[in-house]
């Protein structure tokens, strides 16, 4: 305890800028966080190192046996890079030199990696890669722009550049043997701390740990399922718990080329991964930083086992996003991947749900998802499988085809939109004049229930205005022209006089409306005023707001 009864360890309590509210020149400037940091290493207490002579100049394969070790273990010392990265500048050059010539030594020989080669190659590879990561710089699992943001970088990079290359020589080299290796790259003292290593901000050693993993999952049988379930509980704690991890793209890569090994038929294993882990990935918000490892991984599932289409089909529905447009995009890029490896009978099987979401997505506001989605009869395999299916299909897409092409904002959209309804009219044109039927039969009905409800409204009003209490009541202002101007836009819309409106159509489409060949009872293509539609509560809404500097200039008055 000290003074004033405050514990000696305590840390001191940061003292508060005051500043004013409108003085600009009294606002600190946070300067712009370095993303640069280093792992926590624990530094060895001998850094003088001895420059030894070159791997190449010993003649006797004892002698060089010897060197090598002694190089390995000198590679063994650890250096300070972030407090003091000027410390120690000769001895670091040092390791960097032996690490260098290690690496083409290793390339370029062979009979160099004997037994006692192995240990100690593994045991310097352990001391420099495994460690302690550094905080993430976005806890909470911001998305990474790779156009906006800097990577954090390791600053030991140097060092553990040659590391990983050395270590990567090493596991591909033809005189690597598994038999004797495999006592020292386990499962708890290798495989585990790897994998961990994943989570690391640097890219550069991601990329190099992905390689690696991939090496030592090709030469280990027995360790190849150890490594898919502690990548499966990587997953998990990512979708269930954190949602945060930086190695997901490059694990999901691996998965991939491991995926297209898969022997057939599928294990129950397998097919549950891909159920309870690669779906679930969809709902985390940073999708997009592994979205395409991601879809690949679950393409090259359907192609080993076309009857998973519908489970998958299934759970992208079920994860659909609702208001992030972008991600939505995504969800469409991947669903058209999966659409063309599908099978005809696979695809009849999921018509009704694929093609409600596809519907949602052609009369969505943003104008990407309704492009995207409407890109899809641009794919040939597509059309054909449409093809097939036409009764199915058109009665669930003619009605935001019909009304889009009439009320959507964006041209381009309107221009694919006329693109598909000349497939669908190509395809069956008694069926198109039908759902056309069909659909204007449904807007009267609704036409009736406006009317219906402009007249009980009336009817309510009259009654209202004959109260002799109506004055008594504060803010009883009901005026019948605003509801029936409100009620007359809503008829508008759902107009079917030849006079009032009918849908554009272009010349080249010749699309009969009424289903007759007369050319006098072809649709007209008439311009409508205007492209959007009108809100009379919105307009009114509008009429009525004051600008604040309105009100600033009447005081001033």
């Amino acid at each position: 305890m000290t003074k004033g009864g405050k514990k000696a360890d305590e840390p001191p309590k940061t003292a508060l800028t005051k500043t004013s509210l409108y003085d600009k020149t009294t606002i600190p400037c946070q300067a712009k966080e370095r993303r640069q940091s280093s792992s926590r290493f624990n530094i060895s207490g001998n850094r003088e190192l001895v420059k030894l002579p070159l791997l190449i100049e010993e003649k006797e394969p004892a002698a060089r046996e010897e060197l090598f070790l002694k190089k390995l273990k000198q590679c063994c010392t650890m250096f300070d890079f972030i407090s003091d990265p000027l410390s120690d500048l000769k001895w670091k050059e040092v390791k960097r030199a032996a690490l260098g010539e290690m690496v083409d030594f290793v390339a370029m020989n062979r009979g160099v990696i004997t037994e006692p080669i192995f240990s100690a190659a593994v045991e310097m590879f352990a001391v420099n890669c495994f460690r302690s990561l550094p905080p993430n710089t976005n806890p909470n699992g911001a998305e990474f722009d790779p156009e906006e943001d800097e990577p954090t970088l390791e600053a030991s990079w140097p060092h553990l550049q040659l590391v990983y290359e050395f270590f990567l020589r090493f596991l591909e080299s033809p005189d690597f043997k598994p038999s004797l290796a495999k006592k020292f790259i386990d499962q708890k003292n290798f495989v585990v701390p790897l994998l961990d290593l994943f989570d690391s901000e640097d890219p550069r050693e991601r990329d190099l740990l992905k390689t690696t993993l991939h090496r030592i999952y090709g030469k280990f049988l027995n360790l190849r399922a150890f490594i898919r379930k502690h990548i499966n509980h990587i997953f998990y704690r990512f979708c269930y718990e954190t949602e945060h991890h930086n190695g997901v793209a490059e694990l999901l890569e691996i998965l991939g080329s491991i995926i297209n090994g898969f022997s057939m038929p599928l294990k129950g294993e397998h097919k549950i991964f891909l159920l309870k882990v690669l779906l679930p990935l969809h709902k985390i918000k940073s999708l997009s930083v592994y979205h395409p490892q991601l879809a690949y991984c679950v393409v090259q599932f359907l192609e080993k086992d076309a009857a998973l289409t519908e489970e998958v089909v299934t759970g992208l529905l079920k994860f659909w996003p609702k208001t992030h447009s972008p991600k939505e995009v995504m969800f469409l890029n991947e669903l058209e991947e999966i659409l063309d490896v599908i099978e005809h009978a696979e695809f009849a099987r999921i018509i009704p749900p694929l093609f409600n979401q596809l519907a949602r997505c052609v009369s969505s506001p943003h104008f990407q998802v309704a492009e995207r989605a409407l890109y899809y009869w641009n794919n040939e395999y597509f059309v054909s499988l449409v093809q097939d299916h036409t009764k199915l299909i058109l009665p669930i897409m003619f009605p935001p085809l019909y009304r889009n092409s009439k009320s959507h904002w964006n041209k381009t959209i309107h221009g694919l939109i006329y693109n598909a309804l000349k497939l669908f009219m190509e395809m069956d044109q008694n069926l198109f004049g039908e759902c056309t039927s069909n659909y204007k039969s449904e807007r009267l009905k609704e036409k009736q229930v406006l009317q219906e409800r402009e007249e009980a409204w009336k009817r309510i009003t009259e009654k209202a205005m004959k109260n002799p209490l109506r004055h008594q009541v504060n803010g009883f202002d009901i005026k019948e022209e605003n509801l029936s101007a409100q009620v007359d836009a809503d008829l508008g819309e759902l107009s079917l006089n030849d006079n009032e409106e009918r849908v554009v159509v272009p010349k080249e489409l010749n699309v009969d409306l009424n289903g007759d060949s007369d050319d006098k009872t072809r649709a007209k293509a008439l311009r409508r005023k205007s492209n959007l539609p009108q809100d009379m509560s919105t307009i009114r809404a509008l009429e009525s707001h004051k600008r604040f500097s309105d009100g600033l200039k009447k005081q001033e008055e």
